[in-house]
C-alpha cells in the first residue's frame, strides 16, 4: 500500500491549485485527475474571465498549464478515479480504480460537480457550440443575440437575468405553469422586458447546423410542438456534486455538497478538506475553485505541522 502525505482527488482548477501550493510546501502531493481531467471547465471553449488572459484562453489550454505548473513543482499527477474510501481514521485509505490502495495523512477532495443536462442527443452534439451550463462563463458570447434558459428555480432566474443584461432576448423554458424560484426572483424576471417565459414546455430537440445552435423544438403540455430561433441554449436545472463516495464520513447539504467550516476548507473530519465545486453550491467559477484549492493546501500544511508530520 502506497503511503502519501497529501492525496488530492480531482484535476480541475481546485485540485491543481491545491497541488501547486502543496508541492511548494514540500507535501509531495499525489493527484488523481478523476473521470474528467481538467474538470467542468473543459466543457466550455474560451475562458474570458480568468485573470491574466486579457484576450481569453482556451479552457483545455488553461488546464494544461495548471497541470504543467503543478508537475513543475513536484506534484505527482496521475490518471485514475477514487472508487472506495475509508475516512474513519488516519491515515485515510482510498482505493483508485478498484485496485490501487493509497494511505494518506491528509486528503483534499476536489472532485467537482457535474451540471445536469436533459439527456438529448442534440444537446450533447452542440455542447460548446451553443449549449452551455454556465451563463456566467459563456454569456458574454451572446451579446445582442437571442438565447434560452431551461429551468424554473432561483438559478434559472439568476441566469436569465444575467443573460438579459447582455442578450437581445431571453426565453425561459419552464416545464410547469409556475416558477420554483423565490418570490423576489420571480418579480425580477417578470419586470425584465426582454425575458419571455414559455410555460408548460419541454425541450424535444436542440436545433443547429455546422456553425452551432440555431433553435430549439419545444413541446407544450397541450401537445403543441413549436420551434424558437435562438443562438444559445443554457441549462440551469442544477448540479450533482461528486461527493457520494464520502457520504458515510462527511456532512453534506440537501443537494449533496460537502459542508465545510465557514472561511475554511475543513470538513468535519480533521485532515480531510474539500475544495472547488464539490463544496460550492453558489459560485462554481474557475477562479473561486482555484482560491479554495489554495485554502485546502494551506489548511493541510498547517494540520501536518501541528501533527508533527
Amino acid at each position: 500500500m502506497e503511503k502519501v502525505k497529501c492525496l488530492i482527488l480531482g484535476g480541475g482548477p481546485a485540485g491543481f491549485t491545491a497541488a501547486i501550493y502543496a508541492a511548494r510546501a514540500n507535501l509531495s502531493p499525489v493527484v488523481y485527475e478523476g473521470i474528467q481531467p481538467g474538470g467542468q471547465l473543459t466543457t466550455t471553449t474560451i475562458v474570458e474571465n480568468f485573470p491574466g488572459f486579457p484576450g481569453g484562453v482556451d479552457a483545455n489550454t488553461l488546464m494544461d498549464k495548471m497541470r504543467e505548473q503543478a508537475k513543475s513543482f513536484g506534484a505527482d499527477v496521475r490518471s485514475g478515479t477514487a472508487t472506495a474510501a475509508d475516512l474513519s481514521h488516519r491515515p485515510f485509505k482510498v482505493v483508485i480504480d478498484g485496485e490501487t490502495e493509497i494511505e494518506a495523512q491528509t486528503l483534499i477532495i476536489a472532485t467537482g460537480a457535474q451540471a445536469r443536462y436533459l439527456g438529448l442527443p442534440s444537446e450533447e452534439k452542440f455542447k460548446g457550440a451553443g449549449v452551455s451550463a454556465c451563463a456566467t462563463c459563456d454569456g458574454f458570447f451572446y451579446r445582442k443575440r437571442t438565447v434560452a434558459v431551461v429551468g424554473g428555480g432561483d438559478t434559472a432566474c439568476e441566469d436569465a437575468l444575467y443573460l438579459a443584461s447582455l442578450a437581445k432576448k431571453v426565453y425561459m423554458i419552464v416545464r410547469r405553469d409556475v416558477f420554483r424560484a423565490s418570490k423576489i426572483m420571480q418579480e425580477k424576471v417578470f419586470s425584465t422586458p426582454n425575458i419571455e417565459v414559455l410555460w408548460n414546455c419541454n425541450t424535444q430537440e436542440v436545433l443547429g447546423d455546422e456553425m452551432g445552435v440555431t433553435g430549439a423544438r419545444l413541446l407544450r403540455k397541450d401537445g403543441t410542438v413549436f420551434d424558437i430561433a435562438i443562438d444559445g441554449f443554457f441549462l440551469a436545472i442544477g448540479h450533482t456534486p461528486a461527493s457520494e463516495l464520502f457520504a458515510p464520513y462527511l456532512e453534506r447539504d440537501a443537494a449533496g455538497y460537502i459542508v465545510t467550516k465557514p472561511g475554511s476548507s475543513e470538513t468535519g473530519v480533521p485532515g480531510v478538506y474539500a475544495a472547488g465545486d464539490v463544496q460550492d453550491p453558489h459560485y462554481r467559477q474557475a477562479i473561486t475553485a482555484a482560491a479554495s484549492g489554495c485554502m485546502a493546501a494551506r489548511d493541510a500544511e498547517k494540520f501536518l505541522l501541528e501533527q508533527g508530520n
